[in-house]
């Protein structure tokens, strides 16, 4: 039976999508093409996921029970792109990192793109949900799409973009109740995006157009990099002035209006970085002039680690020990709480800086059960509160929720927190 959904990649965007369809009822397929055997036919549309391209994986936002629940209820994962030619929605959700220039590469979309165009037929709508800079849906996805379909955009399909906002472990904002924006090429690609969002969502938004929604992505995740920054700057000053920021925060989000409490740590993880729209990297172009504030929160974000070792560093000097020698426990290597997903996370920056010292490293993550930095595996530590107890600095990374702060405070020799989790007096605070 054809199905009416295709997510064309299976990562931290398109699994959630996926999930969210199959579940309303949508017949969903996921499309990863993975690495292309070099004389295998496509394997047809299965139960489980082509080897090596499976669903679910150590980074994956779906839990293996999420994942097991969503092929139970009819979602298929293919590596055979003519299925893209028999359904009548299309969502790119293809990785857009970070290259080594700092410019979103677009490499993946294109990728997706291609594939599509061989396939697209008339009527059907094509959604970019990828993280993109503004004008790319217009700019670089319609081109490729046309080109490769002999398809005229806004006449012969519908063609929109509707960024992404999934946010893996929180379990207050589930996909339904998350607003989507959607920005289509013309008034009927959005009415044609948005009548398919809607059966998914509680609330849809109509953006002028899709350099709008694309904004609106780029904007969402500035705002959060920027106000981490700030709090990250204000931890440092308030070391210094023996303030407790933690205090302070708790003190200033009781105003009403014009506070919103956002909070410190040792780095600032996700797959989403800072996105500076003076590179155009898919056109050669520049606007001449950088964000200053999003460069600005990149350097102070990206110097969190390095402050959290010194802090590591001077805690142990002060209790007679030094770091060179000294036996470290990492607690929660993950970017966020209560999640297996390590992309971006500081706690390998964190660790490899402590390794330079002469620090010996173990870690604890109920979530990660294997870890590597510098290409070597670290040690973990199966039982937490007797590495805890026999560790020279414990070292709070990540708090997740299996974590018994008081109990891990008592055991430590001696607990820094750097999420500012821990009950006030129990720990050393970041």
């Amino acid at each position: 039976m054809p199905a009416d959904l295709a997510v064309i990649g299976l990562g931290h965007i398109g699994l959630p999508l996926a999930q969210a369809a199959t579940l309303a009822g949508v017949r969903t397929i996921g499309y990863d093409p993975g690495p292309p055997p070099a004389t295998a036919a496509p394997d047809p549309p299965s139960a489980a996921p082509p080897e090596g391209r499976a669903a679910h994986t150590a980074h994956s936002p779906l839990s293996a029970s999420e994942t097991r629940r969503l092929l139970a209820a009819g979602f298929r994962v293919t590596d055979d792109p003519t299925v893209l030619g028999r359904v009548r929605t299309a969502v790119i959700c293809a990785p857009t990192p970070l290259g080594a220039d700092g410019a979103l590469d677009l490499t993946a979309v294109a990728d997706a793109a291609r594939v599509l165009a061989a396939r697209l037929r008339p009527h059907t709508t094509v959604v970019l949900e990828s993280t993109v800079y503004p004008g790319t849906t217009e700019e670089f996805l319609r081109p490729l799409l046309e080109e490769g379909s002999g398809l005229t955009a806004g006449r012969d399909f519908h063609l929109a973009c509707s960024p992404a906002r999934h946010d893996p472990g929180n379990r207050a904002h589930r996909y339904s109740t998350v607003p989507k924006v959607i920005g289509g090429l013309t008034p009927a690609c959005t009415e044609a995006a948005a009548a398919f969002y809607a059966r998914l969502t509680d609330k849809v938004v109509r953006a002028r157009g899709p350099r709008e929604a694309e904004t609106a992505k780029l904007l969402e995740t500035n705002y959060r990099h920027l106000n981490i920054a700030l709090m990250n700057e204000m931890a440092v000053l308030c070391h210094d002035i023996g303030v407790d920021l933690w205090d302070v925060i708790r003190c200033a989000e009781t105003k009403p209006f014009g506070f919103q409490a956002f909070r410190p740590g040792p780095g600032v993880g996700g797959h989403t970085a800072p996105i500076d729209p003076n590179y155009y990297s898919y056109k050669g172009r520049s606007l001449g002039y950088p964000l200053r504030l999003v460069e600005l929160a990149q350097e102070v974000n990206s110097r969190m680690p390095r402050y959290v070792v010194q802090r590591s560093a001077t805690l142990l000097n002060e209790h007679g020990k030094s770091a060179r020698g000294a036996r470290v426990l990492l607690l929660g290597v993950t970017y966020k709480p209560d999640t297996g997903d390590e992309e971006g996370s500081p706690a390998r920056e964190v660790a490899s800086r402590l390794m330079e010292l002469g620090a010996h490293i173990t870690y604890h993550d109920p979530y990660v059960h294997q870890w590597q930095v510098r290409d070597r595996p670290v040690p973990r530590a199966d039982a937490l509160y007797e590495a805890a107890a026999g560790a020279d600095l414990t070292l709070l990374l990540q708090h997740h929720r299996t974590y018994d702060l008081q109990g891990l405070a008592v055991k430590a020799q001696l607990l820094l927190d750097t999420r500012g989790a821990t009950p006030t007096g129990a720990a050393h605070r970041l």
